[in-house]
């Protein structure tokens, strides 16, 4: 008798775990889906907030410069330099140059270009936030009646939007003149061939695939980054610093895997 209400306890306490473990994650998607509704909808009340706009963008965008040409030129050589020896099994190392541009244009340059900076901005966002939210200076923003995700939020929303796609452009560019440098320079390449199949086999559709690409990675970046810095109160694993480094290692695991997962779901849909 015993073991059989043991065995009839188990399954009992599994299924409630697991609806729980789904209430809360649903929970938690409408609580991100409600924040970046509020915040997105705040970028176009009046006043306009130009100059924290462009502070971000600096911040997100400018400093991320040299970060984002440093992998794209090495993914670009890297990525010829492999597919070079792949493409010649089957004797089409000609399309080598066609092969390097749609594998930057549709996947590699805005998945990585989104990977870099989370790992440069993201993190900073969500623990400056964190740092904001247990050192008072949030509720301190609503008793003088200021609203904080308007005035914290919005811009950085407002600066992925113009940041991600020109950073996506700028990877997609330095890694396929690292792909030329390795092709043409390294493995001899004819330089008209190299530049003729890429001519040839990408399209302007592709471009705009990996731009459209770019712009959700940017909004689900800033959203789920500064959501975990925003709430690290809510927090059950800590609070005040331990609180902050577990919101930011959640913002960097979160807004990496959503992108990744994103990146499926557009790709399904635009390939």
């Amino acid at each position: 008798m015993d073991l059989l209400r043991r065995g009839a306890t188990i399954p009992g306490n599994l299924a409630g775990s697991l609806g729980r473990a789904v209430l809360n994650t649903l929970q938690e998607l409408g609580g991100v889906f409600i924040f970046f509704l509020r915040a997105f909808v705040s970028i176009f009340h009046y006043p306009f907030q130009i100059s924290k706009i462009v502070q971000q963008v600096f911040f997100i965008g400018t400093k991320s410069v040299f970060l984002i040409s440093v992998v794209g030129l090495f993914t670009g050589m890297v990525l010829s330099l492999q597919g070079y020896y792949s493409l010649a099994k089957f004797g089409s190392e000609g399309v080598l140059g066609g092969v390097v541009a749609l594998s930057l244009l549709r996947e590699l340059g805005p998945v990585l270009t989104a990977i870099m900076i989370i790992a440069r901005a993201g993190s900073a966002m969500s623990a400056e936030i964190g740092i904001m939210r247990i050192t008072e200076q949030i509720d301190a923003l609503f008793t003088m009646g200021v609203n904080p995700i308007r005035s914290l939020i919005s811009p950085r929303i407002a600066a992925a939007v113009l940041s991600f796609p020109l950073l996506t452009a700028l990877f997609d560019a330095i890694g396929i003149l690292g792909g030329y440098i390795t092709g043409v320079g390294l493995l001899k390449i004819n330089s008209g061939i190299f530049l003729s199949q890429m001519d040839y086999l990408v399209l302007l559709s592709d471009s705009l695939n990996g731009f459209l690409k770019a712009l959700v990675f940017g909004l689900l970046v800033v959203t789920i980054c500064c959501y975990q810095g925003f709430y690290v109160h809510t927090r059950h694993g800590g609070y005040g610093a331990k609180g902050v480094s577990l919101a930011t290692t959640s913002a960097v695991v979160s807004s990496s895997v959503a992108v990744l997962i994103s990146d499926y779901v557009l790709t399904s849909f635009l390939i």
